[in-house]
Formats: structure tokens, sequence, C-alpha cells
């Protein structure tokens, strides 16, 4: 398997560094199919009674830790194998992330052919959720070492795709279980095997064409800043050494109050619209609300990042807090005035920012602590999108719940969620504003100490 190793994916004289975008593409919008995982929930429900369900077939409580159990591997796998993908090279990982992920459908299939449940937490949720987060991080370092001049854009564009994947993923899916569909069977296991099988082939064509610049490589034309700047470092921090920053902590939490904000909402978004505009909104139209808010959090991932490179991290940071802060206050207004249109407007803005965050973090990471261990660096701050998964889905569903009860009309029940969301932006903002160049103790000050440090990676 040397053609997995690093040294066989150094670039050549003359390699295009745009041939590495399409190369993460390929891992992104494969695995981006976890946000359009609930088009499976409904069907899976009546694989037993297959019009309508049967009293032993799966409950929506019991198929919901399908989504949340991956989620929380990503996290994990992430911030665990973050150094074997930054020492190994893009290639190992994205060849690792598609097989993981392949094999957990396949393995989700056998679950539901057999009915056995627990095959697909350990299929999709363990192991897909390990390819998850192997892929989700396996080309953030290469791609900022190929883009230096435009790190943010170079990020974007290929966090983009985890965002756009969903919108492949999502009629793919239906398309395939209506194809394999039948009177008796509702054709869930064999879209399992159809998707296992293309996600490979998609990663495997990418794992085969990406590839690392050649040491000193630096794009035609560009010439590094002689100083560093304030917030952009030129030198690097090791792996381990960024946990022991106060930096790491506080970018941490700026990603988990902004993702805990938006992920919530992204959950609820269609029974949201409905319950806030109660015959106004239909299914149909909450069903176009999810897709175009979707769209903005595909969008939202290219464009905010690129911004970043014009106004710098922490500022784009200052835009999601602030502007957040704004529109998650307006959202009961909107609904006591009766506006749909501002309520869409104030969300599709929310969700842009709620992508743009995932997409600039790893440019901030670049800036606060070099290119070297921004890959591992980033998937151990992933944790916070593992924590945001269970804070944000929660605040949202048991404080509607406790309105409810409370006796609030379903209309009013979002409206002390959205305050909540607006603390916890102000939260965020208080974060980011702490934020301070790292203190030169941190810096890696010489190749024998890099040397040293690989070595005792190497060894733990």
């Amino acid at each position: 398997m040397s053609f997995l190793d690093r040294e066989r994916t150094v670039a050549r004289p003359g390699f295009s560094r745009w041939l590495v975008p399409p190369a993460a593409l390929c891992i992104h919008l494969c695995i981006g199919q976890a946000y359009a995982f609930s088009v499976f929930n409904l069907p899976m429900t009546k694989l037993i009674g297959i019009s309508k369900s049967a009293p032993d077939d799966w409950k929506l409580t019991e198929l919901g830790w399908i989504f949340s159990i991956a989620i929380v591997f990503l996290g994990l796998s992430a911030a665990v194998f973050g150094r074997w993908v930054e020492d190994g090279g893009p290639r190992r990982a994205m060849f690792t992330a598609g097989l993981c992920w392949s094999v957990g459908f396949l393995l989700s299939a056998v679950g539901v052919y057999a009915h056995q449940l627990w095959l697909i937490y350990l299929g999709y949720g363990v192991l897909g959720g390990i390819g998850l987060g192997i892929g989700y991080i396996s080309p953030v370092s290469t791609l900022i070492k190929w883009f230096p001049d435009r790190p943010g854009m170079a990020t974007g564009m290929a966090i983009m795709g985890f965002g756009g994947g969903a919108f492949i993923a999502s009629p793919l899916s239906v398309w395939l279980m209506q194809k394999f569909s039948t009177p008796t069977h509702v054709g869930v296991a064999e879209t399992f095997i159809a998707l296992g099988c293309i996600y490979f082939v998609f990663t495997m064509v990418g794992a085969a064409i990406v590839r690392v610049p050649a040491p000193g490589w630096l794009p035609a034309g560009y010439t590094p800043p002689a100083v560093a700047q304030k917030l952009i470092t030129k030198n690097d921090v090791y792996v381990y050494d960024a946990l022991k920053t106060p930096q790491f902590w506080l970018i941490w939490w700026v990603l988990c109050l902004n993702v805990t904000a938006g992920i919530g909402v992204l959950g609820q978004a269609s029974a949201m619209s409905q319950e806030m505009f109660p015959g106004r909104v239909t299914p149909v139209a909450a069903a176009g609300f999810v897709g175009l808010i979707s769209l903005f959090n595909m969008l939202g991932r290219f464009f905010w990042a690129s911004t970043s490179d014009l106004i710098g991290r922490k500022n784009t940071y200052y835009c999601f807090f602030v502007i957040g802060t704004v529109l998650y206050i307006l959202v009961p207004h909107t609904g006591a005035i009766g506006s749909v249109t501002l309520f869409v407007l104030c969300f599709v803005v929310i969700i842009s920012m709620y992508g743009g965050g995932f997409s600039t973090v790893p440019a901030y990471l670049k800036d606060m602590f070099g290119t070297r261990y921004v890959g591992a660096i980033h998937g151990m701050l992933l944790t916070a999108w593992s924590a945001a998964g269970i804070f944000g889905p929660v605040l949202v569903n048991y404080i509607r719940q406790y309105q409810i009860d409370s006796g609030v009309p379903k209309a009013q029940a979002y409206n002390t969620t959205m305050y909540i969301m607006a603390g916890l932006l102000v939260i965020g903002f208080i974060c980011n504003a702490l934020v301070r160049a790292v203190h030169d103790r941190y810096h890696m000050k010489s190749e024998q100490e890099s040397a040293q440090a690989s070595v005792a990676g190497a060894r733990a």
C-alpha cells in the first residue's frame, strides 16, 4: 500500500493547485450525505408494515440516535486521528475515510435485512462516523498549504461540499428507494448498498488525484509577509501544545456556541415554520424552506470563508455573533406580525453564518497556530461540534415542549428559545473578543524541536 504514503503524493513541478479542491470535494460531497440521512427515517419505520408502521417496526426516537451517534464519532475520530491524518498525508486519510464510510453503509444494509438496529448504530453511526471525522479533516491542511494566499477561500470550497452533499444525497436516496421498492419491500437496504458503492468510487477518485506541495513551494507571484501580522503567526505550534493555550479553548467555545445556535434550528426548521405560522405554511412549503436554508448553509460556507480573507477571521466571527444576535431577537417578532418573508430572511442569513462558522475556523486556527499541525488541531476542535450537536437540539426541543406543557400556544413556543440562542451568541462574541496572538513560549523554535516532537508523537 505504498501508493498511500505521503511521499507518493508530493506534487511534481507544474502540478496545478486547482486540482486539489476537486479532490477535496470528492470526499466532502460524499460524507455530506449525513445531513440528508433523515430521508431514511420514515421509510425505516415501515420496514415490516410497508404502508404503515407495524408493532415490531422501529420508532423514530430509536432511529434518531443513528445520526446522533455518527456526529459524536465524527468529533471523536477527528480529535483522536488528527495527528495520524497530519503525518500520514491526505491520500491515506481519504482512502481510510472512504473505506469506513462505504463499509458503514454496507453494514447498515445488513442491519436492515436482519432487522437489527444495533448493526445500523455500529455501521452508519460508529464506523460511518469515524469515516466522517477522518474525511472531514483530511484535506484541510493540504488546502491551506496550497493556498497560503487565500486559505479561507480554499477551505471554504471544500467544506462547502459537506454542506452541499445533502443536495445530491437527498433526491438520489429518494429516487433509489423508489426504484428498489416493491409492494412488499421499501428498498432501504438496496439503497444503502448502492450509496456505499457510489461513495467508495468517488472517494477513491479524490484520494488518487490529491497531492501535497513540495517543501518550500509557494504560488507564483506570492511573497509571504516579512513579519507576522497581529493575529496571523509565522510560527508553528505543536498539536498538543495548542491544547495548553487559552486561544484553542476560546475558539472551541466560539465554534461551539455558533454551531449550537444554528444546529438546533436546522433540525427543527420544518416543524418550527409550520407551528409559528399555522395554516399559512404547508408541509410542502416547509420542505421548500428546509431546502432553501440548506442551500444557504452551503453557500455561506464559501462566502463567509472567502470574506474572512479580506476582513480577517476574528472580524468574520464578530459578524456572526452581532448579526446573529439581532436576527434571533427579531424572529419572535416575525411570528407576532405574521411575516413569513421576514422569518425566512432571518433564518437563511442565520444558517449561512452557521455554515460559515465551519469553513472559517480552519483558517482561524492556521492564523493562530501555523500551518504544520493545523489539520490535527482542527480535528481536536471539532469536539465542539459534537457538543453542539447535543446542546442545540436539546435546547430547542425541550424548551419548546416545556413551553407547550405550560400552556403557551405552539406559535409562541419557540420565543424563549430564540432569546436563549441570542444570549449564547453574546457569550460567543465575548469569547471571540478575548482571542489574542499565541504567546511565543508555545512556538516551535527549530527544526530539531520539530523532529523531536514528531518522534515523541510517534512513541505516544
